[in-house]
């Protein structure tokens, strides 16, 4: 199948296909005489498990090494998806701890604003941001 038959089944952009490519994600089955990618089935299917690990929070260097395991499963073991699994586990729980840091900070710092129409001359968001403090942890 051509690119833009590809694109439509795998609702990714042909812009978004060609970056996989030179990014070696997935590769043109052959080239027709006129320069034409033709991809096939597998193709198709490697992109589908790029979408399904990119929604589960995996970066694309992720999705490569997943994918490279997915191709030659016999070659490697349920340790090492595991390993990758876990550390991005890890990295989103850390993720999720800043995020509840910032929303706790912002939310203070917020409150402790009195929102009114008067000059920003004191506005205590403002104070709060130009603070050498550390504003959270």
């Amino acid at each position: 199948m051509r690119i833009g038959e590809i694109a439509k089944r795998s609702h990714i952009s042909t812009e978004t296909l060609r970056y996989y490519e030179k990014q070696g994600l997935i590769s043109p089955q052959s080239r027709s005489a006129n320069g034409y990618r033709d991809y096939s089935e597998e193709a198709l299917s490697h992109l589908r498990f790029i979408q399904r690990a990119k929604l589960v929070g995996f970066s694309l260097k992720e999705c490569k090494d997943l994918l490279s395991i997915f191709i030659s499963r016999d070659e490697h073991s349920c340790r090492e998806v595991k390993a990758l699994a876990e550390s991005k586990l890890e990295e989103i729980e850390k993720k999720m701890q800043e995020l509840k840091n910032m929303h706790q900070t912002l939310q203070a710092i917020s409150d402790a604003c009195c929102g009114g129409d008067e000059s920003a001359i004191h506005c205590t968001i403002l104070d709060s941001l130009e603070s050498h403090h550390e504003l959270y942890q």
